[in-house]
């Protein structure tokens, strides 16, 4: 039970039916998933939780060391999958949990039934040398983590719009500021250097489970480009583009996201 208090989870949904797992990016917590999941209830056991120190997560959990990178995380998911001891999962990793998805079924890819990798991010500083475009310089990025630093809850109200999009909905981005400046400001600078300061390029050959690409067809955050390439780099995986626009499809279009997940959880079984 240790877990299930930690992370805050869980369990609705389908008992006895493909599992499914939806995990939250930087800021928020699975709140961000209420409408997409009672799509997925229909024929899926779901499981939502929180990242340590966001949500209703136990807060006395979270140090630096163990969450100032991303196999703090990693260890967290991979315990969560024990614990439930639910079967293999299909894992839903939204922007950085994208990428914990990866490196946790990099590390036990027996846990996974398959990965859907939602508007995902492996690197998000431009690499030039190498033909890569993250969608910010790293100037942009250092200026990012400063502005962070220096005015979270300022921070929040200017890149929360900016990263849900569809700015004709502001109450979209409201939302999520709100989301934002629930989160300490502390764990929220940490989880920020983790989020954008992270490159895991490398590690995408190494997927050796079924994978969902899926990107937004307009994202600041998560450029086209790089939905591509996370695609190009993860063996067998398949790519869809969803008409949603913003970083946040499970919020700006629930339904085309669910579906998304429903049609590749549920394939072939």
């Amino acid at each position: 039970m240790r877990v299930r208090r930690r992370n805050h989870v869980r369990v609705s949904g389908r008992s006895g039916g493909p599992v499914v797992v939806l995990a939250h990016g930087f800021g928020c917590d699975q709140n961000m998933w209420r409408l997409v999941a009672p799509v997925l209830e229909r024929d899926f056991t779901v499981v939502v939780f929180d990242h340590v120190g966001a949500g209703s997560s136990d807060l006395s959990a979270w140090s630096r060391e163990r969450y100032s990178t991303m196999d703090g995380y990693v260890d967290d998911v991979l315990e969560l999958c024990r614990e439930l001891e639910l079967g293999p999962v299909t894992f839903v990793g939204h922007s950085v949990s994208a990428m914990m998805g990866v490196l946790a079924a990099v590390r036990e890819p027996e846990a996974f039934a398959g990965l859907v990798l939602l508007a995902p991010s492996p690197c998000f500083v431009d690499d030039p040398e190498a033909g890569y475009r993250g969608g910010f310089s790293a100037a942009d990025i250092e200026e990012l983590l400063e502005s962070l630093d220096a005015n979270y809850l300022g921070w929040s109200g200017t890149m929360a719009p900016v990263i849900m999009g569809n700015p004709e909905r502001p109450e979209l981005g409201e939302e999520l500021t709100t989301s934002f400046c629930r989160t300490d400001p502390e764990i929220a600078r940490v989880f920020a250097r983790v989020t954008f300061l992270s490159d895991n390029r490398g590690d995408l050959a190494q997927v050796s489970v079924p994978t969902l690409v899926a990107q937004c067809s307009r994202d600041a955050i998560a450029p086209p480009e790089v939905g591509a390439f996370v695609h190009a780099q993860i063996p067998g995986s398949r790519l869809v583009t969803l008409d949603a626009t913003g970083h946040c499809p499970q919020l700006a279009a629930p339904e085309e996201t669910a579906e998304a997940i429903s049609a590749f959880a549920g394939a072939g079984r």
